[in-house]
């Protein structure tokens, strides 16, 4: 039989895939940077290079944060418990004036090590010197989907906006045929973006194939002044645009109504759910059960670490499901199965990679992680996707794989230095400090 270069084995494969096979004492095997082989008959198994032991634990896809701000793990803490509207012009928008490349690339490396340590295999961002975040993610082994934040207003990275059109166009260009890098357009916002920024944004997206990712309705406030200036609600203003459709990734969608979600359905868009960042600033609760119900594409994010305060998909799933439930008066809305899903399954569609991401199937790339479910709270286990949901923590994953390549290894990070990262961002963070009091 054939040797691969990796075989995971002694676990409970969680595939994801279509018929959402579960294959108990099962092994994966992987060659270069796809899976070649799923199975459990010990005579299949073939010879391999290297062999992890899975310790009769959870074998499945790596999770997929898809929607961060990924360099504002430096701001983790520096202003919470505000307002968004006031937690983004007081302190986030002037501290971002000062940023450089540097502060990108080091913000990135540090949330690849927290995102590897937790299980997340691909991120999706919305930041600044976007191409710092790409080679952060490349050096770290990360799989990641980026694109540089357009808004009407001067940009610390580009300056005036035509200029970002120019810098997103130059970061597709240099990344179109990155095995790990992918590139979408990402204007803010609609109140941040005037109607030409967003239909010329459309266009590049349309020209280039790939998607664009907008914040749309994450507050009551963000309604307001939409229908204020256009008379309009967030969703019909971007259909009167000609910009609703399969390509569209809408972040948050908290306040929406059912003329919305059915413009949502007719056009396929997507969504990514962002549960603790919209209960952090108060902006509400995503009606992501009836979403779900009528067909809709949901992942799930983190949003940034300035609203969240940590990476944690496993803790995000958990708020998501108990979220839904309070907010229904219903235990049985957003099972846990589903939950997982949109943290893997869905995530890869409503980023446009479940060709190659979000479940273990033959032929796709091999993104893969362990869960020791050896512990006193995953024992016993009767459920392996209610533990994964309900009760295991991001520190229960023991090994990280993407693109075919070990990232880490029994909680050992093997491509990322973090000692030498955690020095650059405690320097940085004494800047930071002098920043805001000046």
């Amino acid at each position: 039989m054939e040797q691969v270069d990796l075989l995971v084995e002694n676990g409970t494969i969680l595939t994801m895939d279509n018929e959402q096979s579960v294959i108990k004492s099962g092994f994966v095997g992987i060659k270069e940077d796809r899976i070649c082989l799923i199975g459990k008959d010990p005579l299949e198994k073939p010879r391999a290079k290297k062999v992890i032991d899975a310790e009769e634990g959870l074998i499945l896809p790596g999770l997929i944060n898809s929607h961060t701000h990924a360099a504002m793990t430096l701001f983790r803490g520096l202003a919470d418990d505000l307002p968004l509207m006031e937690w983004l012009n007081k302190y986030i928008f002037p501290v971002e004036k000062k940023m450089d490349e540097d502060f990108v690339y080091l913000g990135t490396s540090l949330a690849c090590a927290e995102m590897i340590m937790s299980g997340t295999t691909t991120f999706c961002d919305m930041y600044l010197f976007e191409h710092a975040v790409a080679r952060a993610a490349r050096e770290a082994g990360m799989r990641c989907l980026v694109g540089e934040v357009l808004y009407d207003f001067p940009s610390p990275n580009y300056g005036e906006i035509k200029n970002g059109f120019r810098y997103t166009e130059s970061l597709i260009r240099k990344w179109e045929e990155d095995p790990l890098v992918s590139v979408a357009v990402e204007p803010h916002s609609l109140y941040t973006c005037s109607p030409e920024l967003l239909v010329a944004a459309n266009h590049l997206a349309a020209e280039f194939k790939v998607p664009l990712i907008v914040h749309v309705a994450e507050t009551a406030t963000e309604i307001e002044q939409v229908r204020d200036k256009y008379r309009k609600r967030p969703f019909e203003h971007l259909e009167s645009l000609g910009i609703l459709g399969p390509h569209l990734v809408a972040v948050h969608c908290v306040h929406l109504n059912e003329q919305e979600i059915q413009r949502m359905v007719a056009h396929d868009v997507k969504v990514v759910h962002n549960p603790e960042s919209n209960m952090k600033l108060a902006s509400g609760i995503s009606p992501v059960s009836d979403m779900l119900a009528r067909g809709l594409t949901v992942g799930l994010g983190t949003d940034g670490c300035a609203s969240n305060n940590n990476l944690d998909l496993f803790g995000e799933m958990d708020t998501a499901a108990k979220l839904q439930k309070v907010s229904k008066m219903d235990p049985t809305v957003l099972k846990a199965h589903t939950v997982l899903n949109m943290a893997t399954r869905g995530g890869a569609k409503a980023l446009g990679m479940e060709s190659m991401i979000g479940s273990l199937e033959v032929g796709k790339q091999a993104d893969v992680i362990v869960v020791d479910t050896n512990r006193p709270h995953l024992t016993p286990m009767y459920d392996p996707y209610s533990h994964l949901v309900y009760a295991a923590k991001a520190s229960d994953v023991t090994h990280s794989i993407i693109n075919g390549r070990l990232v880490m290894e029994r909680r050992e990070l093997l491509s990322i230095d973090f000692d030498e990262i955690a020095a650059g961002v405690k320097k940085k963070a004494k800047e930071i400090l002098r920043w805001v009091s000046g």
